[in-house]
C-alpha cells in the first residue's frame, strides 16, 4: 500500500486531483490510499498515519523547507506538485511523479 498524502490551502481544492490519482492507480493495479488534508491538518494526520510521501499543492509550496525539516527524522520525502499537471488536474502524471520519488527514497 502508497499511502500519499496532498496538502493544500483548505483542503478542497485538492481533491478533485486525489479523485483522479486514484483512478490512475486503479488502472495500474497500485494499491494506494492517496487523500488530501489542509496545511493545518498535517500535524494531526502526520500523528495518526504513516505516509510514503507528501505532495504540496502550488498554493502552499511555500511551506516546502517548514515540512522538509519537519520530515526528515520520519525518512518522508516532500515536493511540490507540478504547477501545470495540477491545473489541468492530470492526475496520471501526479501520481507518477509520486510513485517515483517513493521508489527513489526507499
Amino acid at each position: 500500500m502508497v499511502t500519499i498524502m496532498l496538502v493544500c490551502s483548505a483542503g478542497m481544492s485538492t481533491s478533485l486531483l486525489v479523485t483522479k490519482m486514484k483512478a490512475a492507480a486503479e488502472k495500474k493495479n497500485i494499491d494506494t490510499d492517496i487523500f488530501a488534508v489542509s496545511a493545518s491538518e498535517v500535524d494531526e494526520v502526520l500523528s495518526k498515519k504513516k505516509i510514503d510521501l507528501l505532495l504540496l499543492g502550488p498554493q502552499v509550496k511555500y511551506m516546502r523547507a517548514q515540512f522538509e525539516s519537519k520530515l526528515k527524522d520520519k525518512n518522508i520525502p516532500v515536493d511540490s506538485i507540478d504547477m501545470r499537471d495540477y491545473g489541468l488536474m492530470n492526475g496520471e502524471k501526479v501520481l507518477e511523479k509520486a510513485l517515483e520519488l517513493i521508489e527513489k527514497n526507499k
